[in-house]
């Protein structure tokens, strides 16, 4: 835990407990222990992600309120580090090595429900597949129509499917 006595905000590391979309917000349970601490969508939403999966791993600027310890910033977003098995079919889909660089794209849909969803790549016409076991490996929990995104893809048996999909910044900034 990084100190900054003089503003009394630090940074702190931890799990995401739970996050819930629709509600607007979820809470994080530090590394360290101690009461969970609030994060709202408005603060991931600055981060450019609309969600966060339950038990990713996340890096966030904290400040002790009147109502408790509230996220101000996330720094970073981990996948989670126990994922449940997937069916090894999907599993070997997942092999970065294969897959396109990072590249900006729009949610076309997405259906939490159905597990699945499509994105537009820009400059490119093709829809890419998106499904939510790829989300959660990439620590997010859901998209929204319209949301800017980063994705890595490559070509599967019916066509370009998402690997690794990340924040529109780590996109533009060509990050991994």
């Amino acid at each position: 835990m990084d100190d900054d006595t003089a503003s009394g905000r630090y940074v702190q590391r931890g799990t995401v407990k739970w996050f819930d979309p629709a509600k607007g917000f979820g809470f994080v349970v530090a590394d360290q222990g101690g009461p969970d601490i609030l994060l709202h969508a408005n603060v991931l939403r600055n981060f450019g992600q609309s969600s966060v999966a339950d038990r990713a791993g996340i890096e966030i600027v904290v400040q002790d309120t009147p109502r408790g310890m509230q996220a101000v910033e996330v720094l970073a977003i981990h996948a989670a580090e126990s994922e449940e098995t997937i069916a090894s079919t999907f599993t070997e889909d997942l092999d970065l090595s294969r897959a396109d660089p990072l590249e900006p794209a729009r949610v076309k849909w997405f259906d939490k429900g159905k597990g699945f969803g499509f994105a537009n790549a820009f400059g490119k016409p093709e829809d890419v597949f998106i499904h939510v076991e790829v989300l959660r490996r990439s620590g997010l929990a859901d998209l929204q129509p319209g949301e800017a995104i980063g994705m890595r893809a490559a070509m599967g048996e019916r066509g370009r499917m998402a690997l690794l999909v990340t924040s529109w910044d780590a996109a533009l900034n060509g990050e991994d």
